[in-house]
């Protein structure tokens, strides 16, 4: 079970994983002293909003501490600093990360928050290299500092001392680690004063809700807001599990967005207007249905499969024979076989190729084919002949490849008690019940099919926060998929929403 959790969960990395199946150099580890952390320096400049931001860049590793001061890991990071800062405790700084479990922070990185951004073909295959790296000016350079992360086994970070990598690659052992590596970097940085932000994709929100509240019960350290992009906290809501109807529920909504971007949805309504229809029915008509099992029966079941067929574009024989329950690789396979197509789960605007008419889940994912490549071969050109980082270095775009990689998915809350199903929302509420000023930003995508926008909307409406902290969390929807920042109208407003949830952060309205 736990394999099959972790595998629908594995949202960026299932089309590059083999390229990477190379032992780890790093694995047999020399006698003598820790090795220290290396960091290569450099500058650039970057034009926004028509004037420059000239930065500093540090990219490397720091060598991680644990409680007890000894060594335990070679962390690794890039961070960029804005140049002629003299008051820290006025600059914010953002430290931000993807997730995987088992992703290193290329996509994040190389696609809205460094300086230099790969162009790719949205909703389209890019092309073979060359590649082209572009400044990008929806960069939040200009409103943060920025530290992206790469936690152990991914990128170049690696255990050391005592420890092994296996110690670091655990729900509790990840928000554990990633915490004291922010600590670290924040004492040696001298940035204790200075407003701090957590921003995370996909497993990285679940890694986000346990860091936020790790750093503040733990360590000492409130952080000012954290940002949510594709947002999943409770894993119960992406499993798909035998008797439990709930990610057929959740997941319906996001059927309904990619039929209707498919043209699968007779008369084609205002998306807002029908998506809220397709909530509506999902948590209530369908859920109810669902809830019976095999005592729906008769006119009733005919009724709902009338109204599931209109919002998921697959028929009601289909939809029959799927007892009304139809997991995401089945419909995204399902959706377009009749055009030979299978679409994207990443951002089901993508499609791509289906090899195999017959078929009942998708082989791939079209929008991780599609820009996978770019994203890799982009980055490690900068990476090594940009920022100067030493060759020597193996650079690890996903921790799949290393030796023993198996998640454990065990998580006791922040309350201290074990979860029945993973979750750590119940620590994100603990937090911000603890800190009543925190807030929370988290931006979904309509066509994200790895994370879809109800399962979030539905574990928050049961984390049993009060109005008054409820009120603390602000949703935002584009119209693209899991790495919405593809599409360039969803980048610029993610770069507008990121800016003025900031800002609420520094400047909040006081109520008379």
């Amino acid at each position: 079970m736990k394999r099959i959790l972790l595998a629908s969960i594995w949202f960026a990395l299932i089309a590059i994983a083999p390229a990477f199946s190379q032992d780890d150099p790093k694995s047999d580890k020399p006698d003598g002293p820790a090795p220290k952390g290396e960091v290569a320096t450099s500058k650039g400049s970057l034009h926004i909003d028509g004037k420059v931001l000239n930065y500093t860049i540090e990219a490397g590793t720091l060598q991680l501490r644990d409680e007890e001061n000894d060594p335990i890991a070679l962390f690794g990071f890039t961070a960029y600093f804005k140049d002629g800062v003299t008051d820290y405790s006025k600059r914010p700084i953002i430290f931000a990360y993807n997730g995987g479990p088992g992703s290193s922070s290329i996509w994040l990185h190389m696609g809205v928050m460094g300086p230099k951004r790969v162009a790719v073909n949205d909703v389209g295959y890019t092309p073979a290299a060359p590649y082209n790296l572009e400044e990008n000016p929806n960069s939040p350079l200009d409103l943060a500092d920025i530290v992206m992360i790469d936690p152990v086994g991914t990128g170049l970070s690696h255990a050391i001392g005592k420890a092994k990598n296996t110690d670091f690659w655990g729900v509790d052992e990840d928000i554990r680690t990633v915490s004291l590596f922010i600590k670290q970097f924040v004492n040696e940085h001298n940035r204790w004063n200075a407003p701090k932000y957590l921003l995370g994709e996909s497993y990285g929100t679940m890694r986000n809700a346990g860091v936020m509240n790790y750093l503040q019960e733990r360590l000492g350290m409130s952080l000012n807001g954290v940002i949510m992009v594709s947002a999943v906290f409770d894993i119960r809501m992406l499993a798909f599990s035998a008797g439990d109807d709930i990610s057929y529920i959740t997941n319906l909504p996001t059927y309904a967005a990619t039929a209707w971007y498919h043209d699968k949805v007779p008369g084609k309504p205002e998306l807002a207007k029908f998506l809220q229809d397709a909530r509506d029915f999902a948590g209530g008509a369908y859920a109810t249905a669902l809830m019976k099992g095999d005592q729906l029966q008769g006119g009733e079941r005919k009724e709902i499969l009338t109204k599931l067929a209109y919002f998921t574009g697959l028929t009601e024989d289909y939809l029959s024979r799927a007892d009304l329950r139809v997991r995401q690789g089945e419909f995204s396979q399902q959706l377009l076989r009749d055009q030979g197509i299978t679409v994207g789960r990443l951002d089901s605007r993508f499609t791509g190729i289906n090899q195999d008419l017959l078929s009942q889940n998708t082989q791939y994912d079209p929008q991780s084919a599609s820009i996978s490549p770019g994203y890799t071969a982009a980055f490690m050109d900068y990476f090594y002949n940009q920022l100067g980082v030493d060759k020597s270095n193996y650079y690890h775009v996903s921790a799949y490849a290393r030796k023993g990689f198996n998640w454990k998915w065990e998580h006791r809350s922040g309350r201290g008690f074990p979860s029945g199903s993973t979750n750590t929302g119940v620590d994100m509420a603990e937090a911000m019940s603890h800190n009543p000023n925190l807030k929370v930003l988290i931006m979904n995508g309509y066509y994200d099919l790895a994370t879809p926008f109800y399962n979030v909307e539905y574990t928050i409406n049961h984390l049993g926060l009060t109005p008054e902290i409820k009120k603390n969390i602000e949703m935002k929807y584009y119209e693209a998929g899991h790495m919405m920042y593809t599409h360039e109208e969803s980048l610029k407003m993610f770069k507008k929403d990121l800016a003025s949830f900031i800002d609420s952060t520094l400047h909040p309205v006081t109520q008379p």
